[in-house]
């Protein structure tokens, strides 16, 4: 029998990320994916490149920056939640503008439309040194208890 899960509590999750505390997303500590900045329907994260990151050829995987702005659409739309919902993505679509060889990546991520049961959110990542390297769009499901 498959075991019903509680719904997060994203405003004291969102307090403990502004914190430092990573604890309850350790795939952000995997990845080194740092909150920056944080607002209604926004947030900005950083994320430093590292070796285990390039693929033979001396740029970064790709997945990894989709993952990052996933995780940075979903951290918007967080900020917009009602404490009886959840969020599961439903789609992501990303262009990818330019390779990227080393340095810090920002995401920023603003929701665009959060109706009574989807939302999408956009994200666009850049290089420390401004250069954009993709731009994502995702949809996700809000999930009621």
């Amino acid at each position: 029998m498959k075991e019903k899960r509680a719904m997060l509590d994203y405003t004291g999750y969102l307090k403990r990320l502004q914190q430092g505390d990573y604890s309850e997303n350790p795939f952000l500590d995997f990845l080194g994916i740092t909150l920056d900045e944080i607002g209604d329907g926004y947030v900005r994260f950083t994320m430093e490149t590292r070796t285990e990151f390039m693929q033979a050829n001396g740029v970064m995987q790709g997945g990894l920056i989709v993952a990052m702005a996933d995780e940075s659409i979903a951290h918007a739309i967080m900020t917009l939640m009602e404490p009886h919902e959840g969020i599961a993505t439903v789609e992501v679509k990303n262009n990818f503008l330019s390779t990227v060889g080393g340095g810090t990546l920002i995401a920023e991520a603003t929701v665009f439309k959060k109706g009574r049961s989807l939302v999408v959110g956009d994200c666009i990542v850049t290089t420390d040194e401004g250069r954009a390297v993709a731009r994502s769009s995702a949809t996700f499901l809000i999930c009621r208890e």
